[in-house]
């Protein structure tokens, strides 16, 4: 199956590098490259792309806005939505990971991350980098006062799987950890969106940090 996918970056040198390089794999297709936010909304609901790659920071709309109109909360059948980053500039990325983006890249990460990005989000996997998810969301996030979520309190084992999720440990690693089965991983942490009102693992990290459940 071919992943199609829509990039959208101010910067034409960025476009014609990361399209250059996802169109060489043999299962990759670049449907659409744009330099402007509106645009990317106005092609992203025109052609539906597997995944779309969105820069931070372009004219007419933000990278946060239009992951909140592709991917954000209330959105029916969201897009899969990896934000491009620089990560010291773009202090606001935590919005958008917020927003429904299920991963991100960094500018310079080279071609590999580039493509694994891509794949990761095609195939559902909200955490592209688990380590770099975890410093970013270090990087940028202040701790809270824990609240309550508006699905109600979550349980000492839902805590346990947040934790995890927040430290970048794939389902796997959460079951191995916890001496649970895949399944029960993946039912807890359907709990834990529903409760904390988010859309995937990346979500669930970033509510972690935000509200001091690890530090």
């Amino acid at each position: 199956m071919t992943i199609r996918v829509l990039i959208a970056d101010d910067q034409q040198l960025v476009r014609t590098g990361f399209q250059m390089i996802l169109d060489a794999q043999p299962d990759m297709e670049v449907v659409a490259a744009v330099a402007d936010g509106a645009e990317a909304v106005a092609e992203a609901r025109r052609l539906r792309p597997d995944v779309c790659l969105l820069d931070i920071r372009m004219p007419k709309l933000d990278g946060i806005e239009v992951t909140r109109v592709l991917a954000g909360p209330g959105v029916e059948n969201p897009l899969r939505v990896v934000i491009v980053t620089t990560f010291d500039l773009d202090e606001y990325v935590y919005g958008a990971l917020r927003s429904g983006a299920t991963g991100f890249l960094l500018k310079d990460s080279g071609p590999t991350l580039l493509i694994e990005a891509v794949r990761a989000a095609a195939a559902g996997d909200a955490l592209v980098s688990p380590s770099v998810t975890v410093r970013l969301l270090q990087h940028l996030t202040q701790p809270r006062r824990a609240a309550v979520p508006a699905g109600g309190p979550l349980t000492d084992r839902e805590l346990d799987v947040v934790r995890l999720v927040a430290r970048g440990r794939t389902n796997q690693e959460v079951a191995a950890e916890l001496f649970v089965s895949l399944s029960t991983v993946k039912t807890h942490l359907g709990s834990i969106q529903g409760k904390i009102g988010v859309r995937n693992r990346v979500g669930i990290a970033a509510w972690a940090w935000e509200s001091g459940v690890v530090s």
